[in-house]
């Protein structure tokens, strides 16, 4: 049976390469659409082609000669075509009867083929079914079976689009495509947008204070009016997304313009200490009693967190606040928060964070690569929220607004653990101390380092990754720490978690492997672990 290149997997994903002719033809493509055109729509097209050309080619093939078929007869000097031999032509130099009790009656002809000396014999006027007969030779044109374009694309999208990608970002022809918001498009079809264009439309966001829509930003910047307003728009957001200035938000699910040097700086940047820093580790090792605990403490990176579909059915939600978001003045993007956050594909997406106790609106920032929501900074500060503390999450009936509040109690103060950096060691040093808190907490989680120290624990951060000391000997160094600063000289897995969160960024599984894997340390019960006996 005839086998189609572009039917096949070897050829999509081994032997594909787009050519010059492709490009030619993906340029006139989108020339003819005088529009941007997304990258599955320009694939899909070209797979398209792909099949006219092979239909073509099969064609051209099949009017050189008669279509060889075992029950059909054949006469000397007749051309025969082999489509499963890559359509080979032959010439028929002899006709004689067949011998064989199993076919009946039937022929062997001699074919001889251009460049070879010896003719080669094939069966004909067969009476027994073959593979080769066809009913109609058109069927090897219009097979039912045959997979479409789509098809196609589904089953090898990742091999066929990284080829197209290639010409059209690196290929000799790329000068002539550009790409504006994962769409396609000629570079000749932009109206010019030059830096006095790109300077007015920096200053319309300056006094504004706030992100602007393309549509906002070209009713000022006055481009080309013989290029149509939707091209013009593509104009403008090409040019603003080479510019370093500007950086492509989300508001209310919609694209919108800002400038970097007004957005704070967890935000143009993941911050250090909330790098998650991934730990290959005996998952099976951890017990029920550890998965419930990973499951409480919810962290972002964890493996035992809720689906994103659950808290998207709920009004409100708490997340205990750990040490490296307290540090930033972030949230979490966790199991328990991710839906209450609009989460766009392209980047970050602002929200309006509404004080539940002063009434005061911040603006954040939905990060989704760093998995966290910045822009709490102040609002922890001035209600000077330690880390371990509740934060409820409420919905509004605006769309991106939502209320961030604690807990509240009496103000005292209250022992907790303070860290320090001891650098000359290159570890972690707790001890406890009086801290004011007016907020309910988990007494697990409270940890805190005064400002004066934060200098001192970033260098002992950086200290430890650059020596790449492996997690087990940070929890090593934390739990004697830990265990010195209760009588009952045992100390809780969560509090170790937020221990060693303070100067690395881990999520709760492999601290609690660490624990569990150490000789060093014995598990008396109910999360609680204290140092080894010693003879």
């Amino acid at each position: 049976m005839l086998q189609r290149q572009t039917q096949t997997a070897p050829f999509w994903r081994d032997q594909f390469e787009t050519t010059p002719e492709d490009v030619d033809f993906l340029y006139n493509l989108l020339l003819d659409a005088q529009s941007p055109r997304p990258l599955p729509e320009l694939t899909q097209a070209l797979i398209a082609e792909y099949m006219r050309r092979e239909d073509a080619r099969l064609e051209h093939e099949l009017k050189k000669g008669v279509i060889y078929q075992p029950k059909e007869h054949y006469s000397v000097g007749q051309t025969v075509v082999f489509p499963t031999q890559d359509f080979a032509m032959g010439t028929v130099v002899e006709v004689r009867a067949g011998k064989n009790p199993e076919h009946g009656d039937f022929e062997v002809v001699s074919i001889e083929f251009s460049g070879s000396r010896t003719p080669r014999e094939y069966a004909a006027g067969l009476q027994t079914p073959h593979r080769l007969n066809q009913s109609n030779g058109s069927n090897l044109l219009n097979a039912e079976d045959l997979l479409s374009p789509e098809e196609v694309y589904n089953l090898y999208r990742d091999e066929i689009e990284e080829s197209v990608i290639f010409a059209l970002e690196e290929g000799p022809r790329h000068a002539h495509f550009v790409e504006i918001n994962g769409a396609w498009l000629l570079s000749d079809m932009l109206a010019e947008v030059h830096v006095g264009h790109l300077n007015i439309a920096e200053a319309m966001i300056e006094v504004a204070g706030q992100p602007q829509s393309s549509a906002q930003l070209l009713a000022e910047t006055d481009l080309d009016k013989n290029v149509s307003e939707p091209m013009r728009l593509q104009s403008l957001d090409h040019a603003l997304a080479s510019d370093p200035r500007f950086d492509l938000v989300y508001v209310g699910g919609q694209p919108a313009w800002y400038l970097r040097r007004m957005e704070p700086e967890a935000v143009v940047a993941t911050p250090a200490l909330l790098r998650h820093t991934p730990q290959r580790y005996n998952r099976a090792l951890l017990s029920v009693e550890m998965l419930q605990f990973e499951w409480e403490l919810d962290d972002e990176w964890g493996e035992s967190t809720l689906p994103s579909d659950v808290p998207s059915l709920v009004p409100n939600t708490t997340v205990t606040l750990i040490y490296p978001h307290r540090r930033y003045g972030t949230l979490p993007l966790s199991g328990r928060t991710r839906a209450f956050f609009p989460v766009a594909d392209g980047g970050r997406s602002l929200v309006t964070l509404i004080d539940g106790r002063w009434g005061t609106r911040y603006q954040g920032w939905v990060v989704p690569q760093g998995r966290y929501v910045a822009g709490l900074e102040k609002w922890m500060n001035d209600h000077q929220i330690p880390a371990g503390a509740l934060i409820t999450l409420e919905r509004t009936n605006v769309p991106g607004e939502l209320v961030v509040d604690f807990r509240t109690r009496r103000a005292k103060r209250e022992w907790a653990r303070f860290a320090t950096a001891d650098l000359d060691a290159n570890a972690l040093r707790l001890e406890m101390n009086k801290l004011q808190v007016a907020c309910e907490y988990d007494e697990q989680l409270i940890v805190h380092a005064d400002d004066a120290q934060l200098p001192a624990l970033d260098t002992l951060r950086e200290q430890m990754d650059n020596a790449n000391i492996p997690l087990a000997t940070i929890v090593e160094q934390v739990v004697p720490e830990l265990t010195k600063l209760n009588p009952q000289g045992a100390v809780h897995a969560k509090s170790v978690y937020a221990a060693v969160n303070i100067v690395r960024r881990v999520a709760p599984g492999p601290v609690f492997h660490a624990l569990l894997s150490s000789r060093n340390f014995r598990d008396v019960g109910n999360g609680l672990f204290a140092l080894a006996m010693t003879e």
